[in-house]
């Protein structure tokens, strides 16, 4: 199916679509308006499906909610699997000193869980000033030691973790990870959106 036709064909789904990762990304309308470009009425008569947007406006929506129009429209979905090849990781945008990451989860939308992996060199940590912030509130963190060891730092609190432990935790709190080894450590992180268990 064309772009446009799927933007005729199923307005009231798109808009129900918009809407859902508008607020999955805790985003007013006001907030979306400001991040695409588009203004907050005709974003809300979208939402509402009471007009089909044009392409160039369904186009700034994708770019508002950082996705590809293609996502927005689900037309990279036709598959009921996705893989991301080793060669095709997104690398995480961090500026702490010896400490890199890989987005090894898909950016597929309405996603609410992603897979990271993380190197730490000796003596470095995660959650400086360039590394990612706390996730939003809800979140919760699985992380496992797949080389190395490290210290996890959760809430002022010290839990030592070696390669092979696995730890979860409540990621809307202060975290972060330290290496307090001789050896590159390896963590492998899943944080998924959701519900704090009480």
């Amino acid at each position: 199916m064309a772009i446009a036709e799927q933007l005729t064909t199923s307005t009231e789904a798109l808009g129900s679509r918009i809407k859902a990762l508008r607020e999955a990304m805790d985003m007013s309308l006001r907030d979306l308006a400001e991040r695409s470009g588009v203004s907050a009425p005709m974003l809300s008569q979208v939402e509402r499906g009471e007009t089909s947007p044009t392409l160039q406006v369904a186009t700034k929506i994708a770019s508002g909610l950082e996705l590809r129009l293609s996502q927005l429209l689900r037309l990279d979905e036709g598959d009921s699997v996705s893989i991301v090849r080793c060669e095709a990781r997104r690398k995480g945008p961090t500026t702490v000193t010896g400490h890199s990451y890989e987005l090894l989860s898909p950016p597929l939308p309405g996603q609410r869980a992603e897979l990271s992996r993380h190197t730490l060199a000796p003596g470095a940590a995660t959650g400086g000033a360039g590394d990612p912030p706390v996730h939003e509130p809800g979140s919760r963190e699985t992380a496992l030691v797949e080389a190395g060891a490290v210290t996890l730092v959760c809430d002022n609190e010290r839990f030592a973790l070696g390669t092979g432990d696995c730890v979860t935790f409540d990621a809307d709190l202060q975290h972060h990870f330290e290496n307090p080894g001789k050896e590159d450590a390896i963590v492998l992180a899943v944080v998924s959106a959701g519900l704090r268990r009480s």
